[in-house]
Protein backbone atom coordinates (compact mmCIF):
# COMPACT_ATOMS: atom_id res chain seq x y z
CA UNK A 1 0.00 0.00 0.00
CA UNK A 2 1.09 3.72 -0.44
CA UNK A 3 2.31 5.95 2.63
CA UNK A 4 -0.57 7.89 3.41
CA UNK A 5 0.36 10.87 5.28
CA UNK A 6 -0.90 14.32 6.56
CA UNK A 7 -0.44 18.16 6.89
CA UNK A 8 -1.05 20.18 9.85
CA UNK A 9 -0.10 23.96 10.14
CA UNK A 10 1.72 24.57 13.29
CA UNK A 11 1.77 28.51 13.20
CA UNK A 12 0.03 28.34 16.89
CA UNK A 13 -1.67 25.17 18.29
CA UNK A 14 -1.76 21.99 15.63
CA UNK A 15 -4.44 22.42 13.10
CA UNK A 16 -4.87 19.46 10.48
CA UNK A 17 -4.66 20.51 6.84
CA UNK A 18 -7.61 19.05 5.02
CA UNK A 19 -7.20 16.78 2.03
CA UNK A 20 -9.55 17.52 -0.79
CA UNK A 21 -10.08 15.55 -3.77
CA UNK A 22 -7.75 16.53 -6.70
CA UNK A 23 -9.29 19.06 -8.95
CA UNK A 24 -6.34 19.57 -10.80
CA UNK A 25 -5.63 16.19 -12.65
CA UNK A 26 -6.98 18.10 -15.76
CA UNK A 27 -4.20 20.65 -15.22
CA UNK A 28 -2.02 18.08 -13.84
CA UNK A 29 -0.03 17.85 -17.27
CA UNK A 30 0.70 21.42 -17.65
CA UNK A 31 2.28 21.41 -13.83
CA UNK A 32 4.52 18.69 -14.46
CA UNK A 33 5.53 20.12 -17.44
CA UNK A 34 6.19 23.49 -16.20
CA UNK A 35 7.84 21.82 -13.16
CA UNK A 36 9.24 18.20 -13.68
CA UNK A 37 10.48 18.59 -10.00
CA UNK A 38 7.08 18.02 -8.88
CA UNK A 39 7.87 14.57 -9.47
CA UNK A 40 10.67 14.18 -7.42
CA UNK A 41 13.24 12.94 -10.17
CA UNK A 42 15.36 15.12 -12.17
CA UNK A 43 13.97 14.71 -15.44
CA UNK A 44 14.15 16.79 -18.95
CA UNK A 45 10.69 16.78 -20.71
CA UNK A 46 11.18 15.79 -24.39
CA UNK A 47 7.22 15.36 -25.40
CA UNK A 48 3.68 16.18 -24.11
CA UNK A 49 0.86 14.54 -26.11
CA UNK A 50 3.22 12.56 -28.52
CA UNK A 51 1.52 10.24 -30.93
CA UNK A 52 2.60 6.81 -31.16
CA UNK A 53 2.44 4.59 -34.54
CA UNK A 54 -0.99 3.30 -32.91
CA UNK A 55 -2.83 6.16 -32.94
CA UNK A 56 -2.51 6.93 -29.56
CA UNK A 57 -1.07 9.52 -26.89
CA UNK A 58 1.81 9.60 -24.59
CA UNK A 59 0.82 12.46 -22.08
CA UNK A 60 4.50 13.19 -21.49
CA UNK A 61 7.25 12.07 -22.34
CA UNK A 62 11.20 12.75 -20.26
CA UNK A 63 14.32 11.87 -20.42
CA UNK A 64 16.87 11.73 -17.22
CA UNK A 65 20.30 12.08 -17.10
CA UNK A 66 21.44 8.61 -18.04
CA UNK A 67 19.57 8.88 -21.11
CA UNK A 68 16.55 7.01 -20.15
CA UNK A 69 12.99 7.50 -21.10
CA UNK A 70 9.98 8.51 -18.56
CA UNK A 71 6.56 7.49 -19.57
CA UNK A 72 4.26 9.61 -17.90
CA UNK A 73 0.80 8.74 -17.94
CA UNK A 74 -2.24 10.17 -15.95
CA UNK A 75 -4.84 8.10 -14.98
CA UNK A 76 -8.07 10.39 -15.95
CA UNK A 77 -10.65 8.39 -14.15
CA UNK A 78 -10.04 5.15 -16.88
CA UNK A 79 -10.49 1.66 -15.01
CA UNK A 80 -7.31 -0.07 -13.33
CA UNK A 81 -7.13 -2.50 -16.64
CA UNK A 82 -7.46 0.52 -19.33
CA UNK A 83 -4.54 2.27 -17.52
CA UNK A 84 -2.11 -0.24 -16.57
CA UNK A 85 -2.78 -1.96 -20.21
CA UNK A 86 -2.24 1.67 -21.58
CA UNK A 87 1.03 2.61 -20.41
CA UNK A 88 2.32 -0.87 -21.07
CA UNK A 89 0.95 -0.41 -24.43
CA UNK A 90 3.19 2.96 -24.79
CA UNK A 91 6.27 0.92 -23.39
CA UNK A 92 6.06 -1.87 -26.15
CA UNK A 93 6.37 1.44 -28.02
CA UNK A 94 9.08 3.65 -26.53
CA UNK A 95 11.28 0.54 -26.18
CA UNK A 96 11.56 0.42 -30.00
CA UNK A 97 12.49 4.19 -30.48
CA UNK A 98 15.95 5.43 -32.10
CA UNK A 99 17.82 7.98 -31.58
CA UNK A 100 17.02 9.52 -34.53
CA UNK A 101 13.59 9.29 -33.44
CA UNK A 102 13.60 10.13 -30.15
CA UNK A 103 15.97 13.67 -31.48
CA UNK A 104 12.96 14.30 -33.76
CA UNK A 105 10.47 13.79 -30.73
CA UNK A 106 12.31 16.27 -28.33
CA UNK A 107 12.54 19.05 -31.78
CA UNK A 108 8.95 18.95 -32.30
CA UNK A 109 8.13 19.53 -28.62
CA UNK A 110 11.43 22.80 -28.83
CA UNK A 111 9.81 24.06 -31.79
CA UNK A 112 6.03 24.32 -30.03
CA UNK A 113 7.50 25.85 -26.84
CA UNK A 114 10.99 28.54 -28.22
CA UNK A 115 13.44 25.68 -26.25
CA UNK A 116 16.82 24.86 -27.80
CA UNK A 117 15.91 23.09 -31.04
CA UNK A 118 18.45 20.63 -30.34
CA UNK A 119 18.41 18.07 -27.41
CA UNK A 120 22.29 17.87 -27.27
CA UNK A 121 22.40 21.52 -25.80
CA UNK A 122 18.97 21.48 -23.86
CA UNK A 123 20.56 17.99 -22.40
CA UNK A 124 23.77 20.37 -21.05
CA UNK A 125 21.42 22.91 -20.18
CA UNK A 126 19.52 20.65 -17.77
CA UNK A 127 21.70 18.35 -16.79
CA UNK A 128 25.24 19.56 -17.13
CA UNK A 129 26.85 17.45 -20.04
CA UNK A 130 26.34 16.21 -23.00
CA UNK A 131 23.58 13.09 -23.54
CA UNK A 132 25.07 9.88 -23.50
CA UNK A 133 25.95 8.21 -27.02
CA UNK A 134 23.11 5.70 -26.29
CA UNK A 135 19.68 7.30 -25.58
CA UNK A 136 16.78 4.81 -24.61
CA UNK A 137 18.65 2.26 -22.99
CA UNK A 138 16.29 1.59 -20.52
CA UNK A 139 12.98 3.18 -19.80
CA UNK A 140 10.15 3.35 -17.13
CA UNK A 141 6.77 3.67 -16.81
CA UNK A 142 4.57 5.84 -14.22
CA UNK A 143 0.70 6.20 -13.69
CA UNK A 144 0.04 9.80 -12.30
CA UNK A 145 -3.33 9.51 -9.88
CA UNK A 146 -4.64 11.59 -6.89
CA UNK A 147 -5.80 7.60 -6.33
CA UNK A 148 -6.20 4.10 -7.81
CA UNK A 149 -7.92 1.04 -6.64
CA UNK A 150 -6.76 -1.72 -4.84
CA UNK A 151 -6.62 -4.04 -8.16
CA UNK A 152 -4.73 -1.42 -9.63
CA UNK A 153 -2.10 -1.67 -6.89
CA UNK A 154 -2.43 -5.30 -7.00
CA UNK A 155 -1.05 -5.26 -10.80
CA UNK A 156 1.44 -2.77 -10.78
CA UNK A 157 2.80 -4.56 -7.79
CA UNK A 158 2.68 -8.14 -9.64
CA UNK A 159 4.39 -6.49 -12.77
CA UNK A 160 6.83 -4.69 -11.18
CA UNK A 161 8.00 -7.38 -8.12
CA UNK A 162 7.51 -10.48 -10.37
CA UNK A 163 8.57 -9.49 -13.60
CA UNK A 164 10.65 -6.80 -13.38
CA UNK A 165 8.37 -4.48 -15.38
CA UNK A 166 9.46 -1.45 -14.99
CA UNK A 167 6.01 0.25 -13.69
CA UNK A 168 4.89 2.61 -10.69
CA UNK A 169 1.99 4.62 -9.64
CA UNK A 170 2.76 8.61 -8.63
CA UNK A 171 0.31 9.67 -6.10
CA UNK A 172 -0.42 13.04 -5.45
CA UNK A 173 -2.18 14.12 -2.33
CA UNK A 174 -3.85 18.15 -2.78
CA UNK A 175 -4.35 20.04 0.64
CA UNK A 176 -6.14 23.13 0.54
CA UNK A 177 -5.64 26.07 3.51
CA UNK A 178 -7.01 29.40 3.97
CA UNK A 179 -7.55 30.42 0.31
CA UNK A 180 -3.85 28.49 -0.52
CA UNK A 181 -3.41 24.95 -2.73
CA UNK A 182 -0.84 22.75 -1.79
CA UNK A 183 0.69 18.75 -3.66
CA UNK A 184 2.15 16.27 -2.09
CA UNK A 185 3.56 12.94 -3.84
CA UNK A 186 3.95 9.74 -2.81
CA UNK A 187 5.46 6.30 -4.57
CA UNK A 188 3.04 3.38 -4.57
CA UNK A 189 6.66 1.35 -4.91
CA UNK A 190 9.71 2.40 -2.84
CA UNK A 191 12.57 3.76 -4.94
CA UNK A 192 14.47 1.15 -3.52
CA UNK A 193 12.42 -1.83 -4.26
CA UNK A 194 11.01 -0.31 -7.77
CA UNK A 195 11.84 -2.55 -10.70
CA UNK A 196 14.42 -2.24 -13.21
CA UNK A 197 16.11 -4.26 -16.00
CA UNK A 198 17.80 -7.22 -14.68
CA UNK A 199 21.44 -7.15 -15.64
CA UNK A 200 21.24 -9.72 -18.17
CA UNK A 201 18.16 -7.31 -19.89
CA UNK A 202 18.76 -6.75 -23.65
CA UNK A 203 20.29 -3.51 -23.87
CA UNK A 204 17.96 -1.35 -26.24
CA UNK A 205 20.24 1.93 -26.06
CA UNK A 206 20.24 3.47 -29.85
CA UNK A 207 23.21 5.39 -30.59
CA UNK A 208 23.42 8.10 -33.57
CA UNK A 209 24.66 6.30 -36.70
CA UNK A 210 28.17 7.20 -38.11
CA UNK A 211 29.14 7.90 -41.26
CA UNK A 212 31.72 5.92 -41.35
CA UNK A 213 34.96 8.78 -41.61
CA UNK A 214 34.19 11.27 -39.00
CA UNK A 215 36.10 11.09 -35.64
CA UNK A 216 36.49 12.79 -32.21
CA UNK A 217 40.72 12.96 -30.88
CA UNK A 218 41.42 14.92 -27.34
CA UNK A 219 44.77 16.62 -27.54
CA UNK A 220 45.23 17.29 -23.86
CA UNK A 221 47.87 19.99 -24.06
CA UNK A 222 50.45 21.64 -21.67
CA UNK A 223 50.10 19.73 -18.56
CA UNK A 224 50.86 16.38 -20.37
CA UNK A 225 54.11 17.98 -22.56
CA UNK A 226 51.96 18.51 -25.80
CA UNK A 227 51.37 21.94 -27.47
CA UNK A 228 48.79 22.62 -29.79
CA UNK A 229 50.68 25.49 -31.52
CA UNK A 230 53.17 22.81 -32.47
CA UNK A 231 50.07 20.43 -33.84
CA UNK A 232 49.02 23.03 -35.97
CA UNK A 233 52.52 24.40 -37.19
CA UNK A 234 53.18 20.62 -38.44
CA UNK A 235 50.05 18.91 -38.78
CA UNK A 236 49.76 16.16 -35.99
CA UNK A 237 47.71 15.21 -33.17
CA UNK A 238 49.18 12.63 -30.38
CA UNK A 239 48.65 11.07 -27.10
CA UNK A 240 50.68 8.53 -24.69
CA UNK A 241 51.63 8.43 -21.28
CA UNK A 242 50.08 4.83 -20.96
CA UNK A 243 48.60 2.06 -23.32
CA UNK A 244 44.79 3.23 -22.20
CA UNK A 245 45.40 6.47 -23.40
CA UNK A 246 47.58 5.74 -26.48
CA UNK A 247 45.63 2.42 -27.73
CA UNK A 248 42.70 4.46 -29.51
CA UNK A 249 44.37 7.14 -31.05
CA UNK A 250 46.87 4.50 -32.45
CA UNK A 251 43.75 2.88 -34.51
CA UNK A 252 42.98 6.10 -36.56
CA UNK A 253 42.73 5.07 -39.69
CA UNK A 254 44.14 6.98 -42.60
CA UNK A 255 41.71 8.99 -44.65
CA UNK A 256 39.81 9.45 -41.50
CA UNK A 257 38.70 13.14 -40.75
CA UNK A 258 39.43 14.00 -37.07
CA UNK A 259 37.94 16.52 -35.17
CA UNK A 260 39.90 18.07 -32.37
CA UNK A 261 38.95 19.03 -29.25
CA UNK A 262 41.21 20.59 -26.30
CA UNK A 263 39.85 19.53 -22.89
CA UNK A 264 37.78 22.26 -20.75
CA UNK A 265 38.65 24.61 -24.29
CA UNK A 266 36.51 23.38 -27.35
CA UNK A 267 37.36 22.15 -30.76
CA UNK A 268 39.71 23.71 -32.44
CA UNK A 269 40.71 21.79 -35.90
CA UNK A 270 39.42 20.03 -38.10
CA UNK A 271 41.66 17.66 -40.50
CA UNK A 272 42.29 14.26 -42.46
CA UNK A 273 44.62 11.35 -40.96
CA UNK A 274 47.69 11.57 -43.81
CA UNK A 275 49.56 8.57 -41.76
CA UNK A 276 49.80 5.57 -39.47
CA UNK A 277 50.69 6.38 -36.23
CA UNK A 278 54.12 6.11 -34.89
CA UNK A 279 56.05 6.83 -31.57
CA UNK A 280 57.66 10.34 -31.48
CA UNK A 281 60.95 8.93 -32.15
CA UNK A 282 60.42 7.53 -35.24
CA UNK A 283 57.47 9.60 -36.55
CA UNK A 284 58.01 11.24 -39.75
CA UNK A 285 55.98 14.79 -40.78
CA UNK A 286 55.68 16.39 -43.93
CA UNK A 287 56.92 20.07 -43.12
CA UNK A 288 56.93 22.15 -46.23
CA UNK A 289 56.86 19.44 -48.47
CA UNK A 290 59.82 17.79 -46.99
CA UNK A 291 59.62 14.34 -44.22
CA UNK A 292 61.49 15.57 -41.42
CA UNK A 293 61.79 13.34 -38.41
CA UNK A 294 59.53 14.63 -35.70
CA UNK A 295 62.10 14.53 -33.08
CA UNK A 296 64.71 17.25 -34.92
CA UNK A 297 62.24 20.01 -35.44
CA UNK A 298 62.06 22.94 -33.04
CA UNK A 299 58.76 22.14 -30.67
CA UNK A 300 57.33 24.07 -28.35
CA UNK A 301 56.13 20.48 -26.33
CA UNK A 302 58.15 17.68 -25.04
CA UNK A 303 56.59 14.19 -26.39
CA UNK A 304 58.82 11.93 -23.57
CA UNK A 305 57.30 10.52 -20.61
CA UNK A 306 58.35 11.95 -17.39
CA UNK A 307 61.10 9.93 -16.08
CA UNK A 308 62.09 8.84 -19.44
CA UNK A 309 65.88 8.68 -19.67
CA UNK A 310 66.03 11.29 -22.57
CA UNK A 311 63.89 13.33 -20.31
CA UNK A 312 66.38 12.96 -16.63
CA UNK A 313 69.45 13.40 -19.17
CA UNK A 314 67.91 16.85 -20.58
CA UNK A 315 68.33 15.00 -24.25
CA UNK A 316 65.03 16.61 -25.09
CA UNK A 317 64.87 18.59 -28.52
CA UNK A 318 66.66 21.98 -28.89
CA UNK A 319 64.72 24.82 -30.54
CA UNK A 320 67.70 24.70 -32.80
CA UNK A 321 66.62 21.35 -34.10
CA UNK A 322 69.36 19.29 -32.91
CA UNK A 323 67.76 15.70 -32.70
CA UNK A 324 67.34 13.89 -29.47
CA UNK A 325 69.28 11.48 -28.31
CA UNK A 326 66.85 7.86 -28.52
CA UNK A 327 68.19 6.58 -25.21
CA UNK A 328 64.94 6.59 -23.62
CA UNK A 329 62.51 5.18 -26.55
CA UNK A 330 62.40 2.16 -24.41
CA UNK A 331 59.58 0.54 -22.99
CA UNK A 332 59.99 0.06 -19.18
CA UNK A 333 60.75 -3.03 -17.88
CA UNK A 334 56.76 -3.38 -16.24
CA UNK A 335 55.67 -3.80 -19.78
CA UNK A 336 53.78 -0.29 -20.39
CA UNK A 337 54.36 1.46 -23.23
CA UNK A 338 54.23 5.48 -22.04
CA UNK A 339 55.53 6.65 -25.65
CA UNK A 340 53.85 9.63 -27.01
CA UNK A 341 52.33 7.83 -30.04
CA UNK A 342 51.84 10.78 -33.44
CA UNK A 343 49.19 10.85 -35.99
CA UNK A 344 50.06 12.85 -39.08
CA UNK A 345 47.20 15.00 -40.26
CA UNK A 346 46.70 17.43 -42.81
CA UNK A 347 44.35 20.14 -41.40
CA UNK A 348 41.49 21.49 -43.07
CA UNK A 349 40.79 24.52 -40.38
CA UNK A 350 42.89 24.65 -37.27
CA UNK A 351 42.82 27.91 -35.37
CA UNK A 352 44.54 28.75 -31.82
CA UNK A 353 43.62 27.41 -28.49
CA UNK A 354 42.20 31.21 -27.60
CA UNK A 355 39.89 30.52 -30.18
CA UNK A 356 38.04 26.98 -29.66
CA UNK A 357 34.94 26.46 -29.71
CA UNK A 358 32.73 25.21 -27.33
CA UNK A 359 28.73 25.25 -26.74
CA UNK A 360 27.44 23.23 -24.14
CA UNK A 361 25.56 19.98 -25.07
CA UNK A 362 29.01 19.72 -27.50
CA UNK A 363 30.13 15.89 -27.52
CA UNK A 364 33.38 15.22 -25.27
CA UNK A 365 35.05 12.14 -24.27
CA UNK A 366 37.73 11.03 -21.93
CA UNK A 367 39.13 8.32 -24.60
CA UNK A 368 41.89 9.61 -26.86
CA UNK A 369 40.18 9.41 -30.04
CA UNK A 370 36.08 7.70 -30.67
CA UNK A 371 33.90 7.63 -33.40
CA UNK A 372 32.31 10.75 -33.84
CA UNK A 373 28.23 10.46 -33.75
CA UNK A 374 27.20 13.70 -32.23
CA UNK A 375 25.07 15.18 -35.39
CA UNK A 376 25.01 18.46 -33.19
CA UNK A 377 28.35 18.51 -32.45
CA UNK A 378 29.10 17.48 -36.29
CA UNK A 379 27.32 19.95 -37.93
CA UNK A 380 28.23 22.98 -35.77
CA UNK A 381 31.68 22.61 -35.76
CA UNK A 382 31.57 21.94 -39.25
CA UNK A 383 29.84 25.14 -39.92
CA UNK A 384 32.05 27.39 -37.76
CA UNK A 385 35.18 25.95 -39.28
CA UNK A 386 33.71 26.09 -42.62
CA UNK A 387 34.37 22.65 -43.63
CA UNK A 388 31.76 20.38 -45.61
CA UNK A 389 29.37 18.48 -42.82
CA UNK A 390 29.38 15.36 -44.94
CA UNK A 391 33.37 15.17 -46.34
CA UNK A 392 31.63 12.21 -48.93
CA UNK A 393 30.21 15.10 -50.67
CA UNK A 394 33.06 17.55 -49.86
Amino acid sequence: MPLEFGLWRVDDKPVRVVTRPMPLESRLEGLIEADPGILGTPLMLIGRQVPTQHGKFVDLLGMDAEGSLHVLELKRDRTPRDVVAQVLDYGSWVQELSNEQVRDIYGAYARERSLPEELDEAFALRFGGSPPEALNSTHSLTIVASEVDAATERIVGYLASGFQVPVNVLFFRYFEDEGRSYLARTWLIDDAEAAAPSAGAKARGKQEPWNGTDWYVSFGDEREGRNWDDARRYGFVSAGGGEWFSRTIRSLPVGARVFTHIPKAGYVGVGTVSGEAQPFEDALLDVDGESRRMAELPLTGAYRPAGSDAARDGEAVSRDGEAASRSGEAIPQDGEDRREWIVPVAWERAVPREQALWRPGFFANQNSACKLRARFTLDEVSQHFGVADDPAGA
